[in-house]
């Protein structure tokens, strides 16, 4: 068996207990596995870390996704007296699973392992409901990321006062779209300039962006490319957020970690004198982060839309 020790990463430290706990007896056949919530009260882990554990004893063959019921040691089927007790608990369960819960359970797994892991069979796993049950709330999973995407725009309300100054208005609202982002990293693949969002919270923010530049000498058709232009730049790079947060994940260093590590092959590229100008970046570093990124994008805009009006 692996030695396990503080130095080896956390999900394969609850691999290695749940392996345990399978060849000592302790989870047999047809068990149910912790599921990935239990495991982050447990273990004190993020979610992302929780799934990532599960799937690695998945791919051992150790357990299987049992739909409705969760992830169970592999084993022989349980009696049908058992498996029709347990389909008659989720029909009874599922009858009160709301749109509500679907969503805000779905915007859960979403924000802590991203898209790739939603699906409506891990949904109704997490909710312990037949997966075909979810379909009588949302007609699939292209309503459902747009049943999302409107309830985080909901839940980033726009004021209902506005501050004074077309500036202030639009900073404001690029400000709300990143804190959205933030929040939520898997928001940005989902909103698209060329087709938006038809979702009554998400509309707002291109109405509230639209009334900040009316009444200023643009035309219709200039004052909607701003609009979009400052959403694109906001949702463009929050696109980098997710995979920032797949990389620390992956890797188990943040974005600095990674940058010390990597200190020797970039102290090697720039040796050679062949890019002078990043050598000397190097001598003095410069603080680059999508943080940093998205205030210097959005005040160069905002000094564009500026000297646009100023014509």
């Amino acid at each position: 068996m692996t030695e396990i020790d503080e130095s080896t990463p956390p999900y394969l430290r609850i691999v290695g207990e749940l392996r345990r706990r399978i060849a000592a007896g302790e989870l047999g056949p047809g068990d149910r596995l912790p599921s990935t919530r239990q495991i982050v009260r447990e273990w004190r882990v993020a979610m992302a870390t929780a799934s990532r554990a599960l799937t690695a004893l998945r791919q051992e063959n150790l357990v299987r996704a049992l739909p409705g019921v969760g992830m169970v040691v592999t084993g022989p089927e349980p009696p049908p007296a058992v498996r029709g007790a347990r389909a008659d608990a989720r029909r009874g369960t599922a009858r009160g699973v709301t749109r509500d819960q679907v969503v805000r359970t779905a915007t859960e797994i979403a924000d802590a392992e991203g898209l790739p892991a939603l699906s409506m069979r891990r949904i109704a796993t997490e909710l312990d409901v037949p997966t075909m049950s979810l379909y009588r709330q949302v007609r699939g999973k292209e309503q459902l990321l747009l049943l999302m995407a409107d309830a985080a725009f909901a839940t980033h309300r726009l004021p209902r006062t506005f501050p004074p100054g077309w500036r202030d208005q639009l900073e404001l609202l690029c400000r709300l779209q990143w804190s959205m982002y933030r929040r939520h990293s898997w928001l940005a693949q989902v909103v698209s300039l060329t087709r938006p969002l038809m979702a009554p919270h998400a509309v707002a923010h291109t109405e509230w962006a639209l009334r900040a530049l009316a009444g200023h000498g643009l035309d219709q058709h200039t004052q909607l490319h701003l609009a979009a232009a400052l959403a694109n730049h906001v949702r463009g790079t929050a696109v980098n957020l997710e995979r920032e947060a797949e990389a620390e994940q992956d890797t188990g260093l943040t974005d600095d970690e990674w940058m010390v590590a990597q200190a020797d092959v970039l102290t090697g590229l720039l040796a050679a004198g062949e890019f002078p100008h990043l050598a000397r970046l190097a001598r003095s570093p410069v603080d680059l982060n999508v943080d940093s990124l998205f205030e210097f994008g959005l005040q160069r805009l905002l000094d564009g839309v500026a000297e646009l009006l100023s014509r």
